[in-house]
């Protein structure tokens, strides 16, 4: 507290939750559901999830992960050998986070070591292939030869659990008429929800915990003078 009795917000990372039951199933991610309980019918035993920023492609992927037992990867640490591998072959299923952000050739090391040693890999990227920086062409085929399911824009059902989730994940107490009215005025792209829960922590906490239709105002105000969709 400060001499004014105000929390001060102190800068400590949010770390998301990713529990497997936290997941809130909606038609936007009805595909890539139907797609990841169907691992049977994927070729080379390969899934590729894609969509925008926020949609909950790194949750599916966790929630994936902690079912199948699989090793997350972080796909912009990728790298051959990894470190996982150095002491054998893969051992087992794979899911590799921003996998259009992984250097191209670990990524093709990966592919086929676990095809070769029989294990599944999921992949989740922003975009789909085609729109990948122009990588290798052994890597091109493998990605254009796997099932893709794209994670659609959130309907309005599912950003407004998404919006409650991300506050009460925050333990942000919003009232419902105030959440109804920042789904009516944030940008529908739903990693802006994210950025409006993390700001609205952050000035509640500042505040003195109550968050404001005026608090919630600027809140929007700053997010739409910043606000770049993306893709």
């Amino acid at each position: 507290m400060n001499a004014h009795g105000r929390q001060l917000a102190l800068p400590f990372a949010h770390m998301p939750h990713y529990d497997a039951g936290d997941f809130i199933a909606a038609p936007a991610n009805a595909a890539a559901l139907a797609w990841l309980a169907r691992s049977a019918a994927w070729p080379e035993r390969r899934l590729l999830l894609w969509g925008e920023a926020g949609c909950g492609k790194t949750h599916l992927l966790h929630r994936w992960a902690a079912q199948a037992g699989a090793l997350f990867l972080d796909g912009f640490a990728l790298a051959w050998p990894h470190p996982a591998f150095r002491c054998g072959p893969v051992d087992r299923d794979l899911a590799i986070d921003d996998a259009d952000g992984a250097d191209p050739v670990a990524l093709l090391h990966v592919l086929n070591a676990a095809h070769e040693a029989g294990f599944r890999v999921v992949l989740c990227a922003r975009a789909q292939p085609s729109r990948w920086p122009a990588g290798l062409p052994d890597l091109d085929s493998r990605l254009r030869a796997m099932t893709i399911a794209q994670i659609a824009a959130p309907d309005d059902e599912l950003r407004r659990l998404l919006l409650a989730r991300l506050l009460a994940e925050r333990q942000v107490a919003v009232p419902e008429p105030l959440q109804d009215w920042l789904l009516l005025h944030l940008p529908r792209d739903p990693q802006a929800l994210r950025e409006a829960a993390a700001r609205l922590d952050r000035a509640g906490l500042a505040s003195g915990g109550r968050v404001t239709r005026p608090l919630a105002a600027a809140v929007v105000d700053e997010i739409a003078t910043m606000w770049q969709p993306c893709g």
